[in-house]
């Protein structure tokens, strides 16, 4: 597995000499295909329930917030046109990585496969080589953790959670991330450590016990951070998108909630103000 980019780069060695890619006119027609199915699913989305599921998908992001997807309704987030032109390209992305994959010698299969653990679901990428791979398309940021192996020290998105979901429901444990660097086109594998994945059975049984009480867990999902040397605090950069912050910080601030300043670079969410910033402040 350790050996897939190192394939893929070898497979597009013949381009730097100047000479053709051993791929067939069938094989580029499949793959015209695959990028119109692709173009097509973007384009003509499927309409989704709007209540909250368990999914392989959700799976690891932290209970406190699984607690509030559930408990909560909240009108669905409308994204920008520049948002839905990113979905695109990722979309394009995966396929061009698994296009790639062909072309070498590896093994695969099981694109989009669901699977089912304790009743939770979810499609699979792919499985190359008899193990489960999820294909990530990434900034130059994001790609560093996944390079670097540092996913495990911050994983908003619970993507280990999720692989280890899906090779529960196949029986292995030995796969990964392959990721493509959407900025430079560089490509990476990531394997995770095997103590670096949850028990998924514990962890489903875990949630599902959180989401039948009345109140969420007292743990926030991320600690606020210090903000200056005066005693301030803000919320985590990973709680400034989430759509419960303001109930979920309601008992900051002595109980006044999160205090909302405007920066240049945009608003920062004070949880503790023990000295009040000399900017704006937004009154919500």
């Amino acid at each position: 597995m350790n050996d897939i980019v190192e394939d893929i780069y070898n497979a597009l060695d013949p381009l730097s000499e100047g000479k053709p890619l051993d791929i067939s006119d069938e094989e580029i027609e499949e793959f015209g295909e695959r990028m119109k199915g692709a173009l097509r699913s973007w384009a003509r989305p499927e309409k989704r329930d709007s209540s909250f599921t368990l999914r392989m998908s959700n799976i690891g992001k932290p209970l406190r917030r699984l607690w509030f997807d559930s408990h909560r309704e909240l009108d669905r987030e409308k994204h920008s046109p520049k948002t839905f032109i990113k979905f695109l390209y990722g979309h394009l992305l995966e396929e061009v990585v698994l296009m790639l994959l062909r072309m070498t010698d590896n093994d695969v299969d099981s694109e989009q496969k669901q699977v089912v653990v304790d009743g939770v679901s979810g499609h699979m990428d792919c499985k190359i080589n008899g193990e489960v791979v999820d294909i990530k398309t990434a900034s130059g940021f994001a790609f560093r953790k996944f390079k670097a192996g540092t996913l495990r020290e911050d994983d908003p998105f619970g993507y280990i959670a999720q692989l280890a979901g899906y090779e529960e429901a196949e029986g292995t444990d030995n796969g990964g991330f392959l990721v493509v660097n959407k900025e430079s086109g560089e490509l990476c594998f990531y394997k995770p450590e095997e103590l670096d994945k949850p028990p998924i059975r514990n962890r489903i049984q875990n949630i599902t016990d959180v989401l039948g009480k009345d109140a969420p867990p007292p743990a926030l999902c991320y600690r606020p951070v210090a903000e200056g040397k005066k005693g301030n605090e803000k919320i985590h950069k990973n709680c400034v998108f989430c759509p419960h912050k303001v109930e979920c910080f309601k008992d900051s601030n002595a109980g006044k909630g999160l205090r909302i300043f405007k920066y240049n670079k945009g608003l920062s969410y004070f949880s503790k103000v023990v000295s009040k910033p000399r900017v704006d402040e937004v009154i919500a």
